[in-house]
């Protein structure tokens, strides 16, 4: 789906509102405060005879006293949607003619659309685990945390830890932690909530939080002072999924607080695993995750 395609599918208000109905209470509309189906129909919005109420089809969702649009939001959900890289909440600001704060609100609704908690994809088959460091490239002349002021590089470094695993052209799972909790029973904790551990083998590198692993599926080590790959075994898949998210955080983004890290990466799971996904049942998907659905 494309902007051209979003004005001919939604060219209206009512059109939207119409659209949500449908995907929200198909032909009985029901009260989202008391569930019950003894409605009428006013302008853009119903009343309830049950508790007495009106209400419009946006109570509840992430459209919720929005005073803008829904044709903007529609464009703002397409938009994020085909941005590969993600989409700063300046550069919607700009595309939707909107402040940069209502802009900033608009993606952080949206990216709840795109969260793993209650839609997390189960792995399995051959599975790839690693972990990045999300953060800022260290600026010439400034002083570091290692001796000599240097920066620590890899797991040395104060950047925030994210760990993740990717099924061999499938889906992705990832998470934002504190490194302390970067050991090998929060490891296998991860593995055991997104991985189907009786279908699946695990590959890893030589991180010693993975040497227990074996212990819940099969578990094979790439060891990187060696090489990157050998044979079927290696990283290179989950690899490439973290350099897309850290592009993005370093070259859209630029800066991303510890608070809100989860949304952000949710944002680059969730178009990650929709990648071989039309873009209309992309658009279509997160309008029923939306609402709820």
């Amino acid at each position: 789906m494309n902007i051209l395609e979003v004005f001919e599918q939604f060219p209206t208000q009512e059109s939207c509102i119409k659209y949500l109905e449908k995907v929200r209470w198909g032909d009985q509309v029901v009260c989202p405060y008391c569930k019950s189906e003894r409605t009428a129909p006013a302008e853009h919005r119903h009343r309830c005879y049950n508790c007495k109420t009106s209400f419009s089809v946006t109570v509840g969702t992430i459209f919720h006293h929005t005073h803008l649009p829904l044709q903007k939001w529609f464009l703002a959900i397409m938009l994020m949607l085909n941005a590969k890289k993600g989409l700063s909440a300046l550069q919607l600001s700009r595309d939707l003619r909107v402040n940069k704060n209502t802009a900033w609100r608009m993606n952080m609704q949206i990216r709840k659309a795109m969260n793993q908690v209650e839609h997390r994809n189960i792995l399995q088959g051959i599975v790839e685990m690693d972990e990045t460091y999300i953060g800022g490239k260290p600026r010439k002349g400034t002083k570091g945390d290692g001796k000599d002021g240097k920066h620590k590089p890899g797991r040395g470094t104060k950047k925030a830890p994210v760990i993740g695993a990717v099924q061999r052209e499938g889906s992705v799972a990832a998470k934002a932690v504190d490194k302390k909790n970067m050991k090998g029973r929060n490891m296998r904790a991860f593995i055991r909530q997104h991985v189907n551990t009786e279908k699946s083998s695990l590959y890893t590198d030589e991180y010693k939080a993975y040497m227990g692993m074996s212990k819940v599926l099969p578990h094979s080590v790439i060891r990187h002072s060696d090489w990157y790959v050998d044979g079927d075994v290696h990283t290179n898949t989950i690899e490439s999924f973290w350099a897309l998210l850290k592009r993005g955080m370093f070259g859209q983004f630029h800066s991303v607080s510890r608070r809100h890290l989860q949304r952000y990466v949710d944002e680059f799971c969730y178009r990650y695993n929709l990648r071989n996904a039309s873009s209309q049942f992309a658009f279509n998907l997160t309008i029923n995750r939306a609402l709820g659905v």
